[in-house]
């Protein structure tokens, strides 16, 4: 498989710059939708589009077991810094975080798979989709449009990638259970009553309201939640006042929450309110809200072990490399919640500068764009065999 990926080599680059020159942002991949769905149709594979508002999926083969990859197709609003000759042609937008290689490699994966003369029987289901990065003004992700549009019905096992900017090129990192987390954010308006600086004691201060939150919210983590389950609370900013002499009557706080179960994700939300009281104990008054991000993402163990086999088998035991859970979050979970899947992450260092996910500068080694394919094909029909048998 990966020799057969090595020959599409020049083509999954060309496919990765031409969509990476034209970045769409979530749910407006409307070129980069067409494009994969011509490519699919050439192929002879039966292409849907529209699916999780600009999404398209592919579908090949029938009978037997169904198996699912996914690839996602959104960039980023960000200036592209970066001289090269398949840099962004949109301005204020760029793939900065790798999607373009994603969805190349799975129209690599579909040619590998349309041209296989000894196919496993089955369905293998191309997901290409749109959104990972943002959710509509319902909060729903492109996984969840997809998941609505029926686009995992039937599935079986559904399995992913996701290139790592920082990571050796063609290292393997693969994580079984909990391999991403849940995310919430919240924003907190603590009131109080404003005044002359000059006058502090003629009203209730929310500054000095604040600096007792803070060291409240802080104190969740530390003596409320299990020290043997991860969570992680963080403000991110704090807006007030707008003059040094003028007291102000509100304190805007937002911030962000993650862990991996669902009962500490629960319990952070809880917490945070009883923190808050301290606001009234003082004189003073609290709003929060929340606003509910993606699910931590939970790696099938059984699924990581065929994934794990797949990996020494094609690129040799020194390509996997030791993997932590981390406290990022990826729409995938959702995917991952409907049927047993997994995502592994492969390195894609492009050269010795910083080039982190959602910078400027991000880019990748495209040599690795051979491997993905060849890897996500081999399990698939992997899969494929074993859920027949």
């Amino acid at each position: 498989m990966l020799e057969e990926a090595q020959a599409l080599a020049e083509q999954l680059v060309a496919w990765r710059r031409d969509i990476h020159m034209h970045p769409e942002l979530s749910f407006q991949e409307n070129r980069t939708a067409r494009l994969v769905a011509d490519e699919l149709e050439s192929m002879g594979i039966e292409a849907q589009t529209g699916v999780g508002k600009t999404g398209v999926v592919g579908y090949l083969g029938e009978g037997g077991p169904v198996i699912a990859i996914r690839g996602d197709m959104d960039a980023l609003p960000i200036q592209e810094d970066h001289d090269v000759p398949y840099a962004s042609r949109t301005p204020g937008v760029m793939h900065a975080c790798g999607h373009d290689a994603h969805t190349a490699m799975l129209m690599g994966v579909a040619r590998l798979l349309s041209q296989m003369p000894d196919r496993p029987p089955g369905q293998v289901r191309f997901l290409f989709q749109p959104s990972e990065e943002a959710s509509d003004d319902e909060n729903k992700s492109g996984a969840v449009r997809m998941i609505e549009d029926d686009a995992l019905e039937g599935v079986d096992a559904v399995i992913a990638l996701h290139v790592d900017s920082t990571t050796e090129a063609g290292k393997i990192m693969l994580e079984e259970g909990y391999a991403s987390a849940n995310e919430d954010s919240f924003t907190i308006q603590l009131m109080g009553d404003g005044g002359h600086g000059a006058m502090p004691d003629k009203g209730v201060d929310p500054i000095f309201i604040l600096a007792q939150v803070i060291n409240a919210i802080n104190g969740i983590r530390a003596r409320r939640v299990d020290p043997t389950k991860a969570a992680a609370i963080s403000i991110g900013s704090i807006h007030a006042g707008v003059a040094s002499n003028v007291i102000p009557s509100v304190v805007t706080i937002t911030g962000t929450m993650r862990s991996f179960d669902d009962e500490v994700r629960a319990q952070l939300k809880t917490e945070l309110a009883r923190m808050l009281e301290v606001a009234r104990a003082l004189g003073g008054d609290f709003n929060l809200t929340f606003k509910q991000g993606y699910p931590s993402m939970y790696n099938d163990p059984e699924v990581c072990a065929l994934m794990r086999e797949t990996i020494t088998d094609v690129l040799g035991e020194d390509a996997l490399l030791h993997a932590e859970p981390m406290m990022g979050a990826e729409d995938f979970s959702y995917m991952t919640r409907k049927a047993p899947g997994a995502m592994f992450m492969l390195g894609a260092k492009y050269d010795d500068v910083s080039r982190g996910h959602h910078t400027p500068v991000f880019d990748i080694d495209e040599s690795v764009l051979p491997k993905g394919a060849a890897l996500l094909a081999e399990m698939a029909c992997r899969l494929l065999r074993e859920k027949a048998s």
